[in-house]
């Protein structure tokens, strides 16, 4: 069984992260969702508008995902790779470089977002109609 994994918040769920967990899935047997808890967002200076048992339950519902863990930290990457004997890691082309020193571990792929999408995109078209 070949198993992949990939990181982030997932808040204010979009076809753009549809697409990039069915891509990650497509690459393997098994994908495991690494999920931003709530402490660690605000580590990263981040503020979901769903909590983390909110995205959890959402992600858990996505027929692309197999398993979601919590993500506390930046340095646990390394360890769930082991633990959980995966075979890649997954993240969007924004992050490309950034997780190299993973390969020694297992296969990283930096796969493109999905344009005109995002979390960040959302909230911004969300002010401005409010300011309306």
């Amino acid at each position: 069984m070949k198993k992949v994994i990939t990181y982030g918040t997932y808040d204010l769920l979009h076809y753009g992260h549809i697409n990039l967990l069915r891509r990650a899935k497509a690459l393997g047997d098994y994908l495991i969702v690494g999920l931003s808890t709530d402490e660690f967002n605000a580590l990263k200076n981040k503020k979901a508008y769903h909590s983390y048992e909110h995205r959890k339950m959402i992600l858990e519902a996505i027929r692309y995902v197999d398993e979601v863990i919590p993500e506390k930290n930046w340095e646990q990457k390394k360890n769930d790779i082991i633990k959980h004997n995966v075979d890649i890691f997954v993240m969007g082309d924004d992050w490309t470089g950034k997780f190299d020193e993973l390969k020694e571990l297992c296969e990283v792929i930096y796969l493109p977002r999905t344009i005109g999408i995002s979390t960040t995109k959302i909230k911004k078209d969300l002010i401005s109609v409010k300011n309306v």
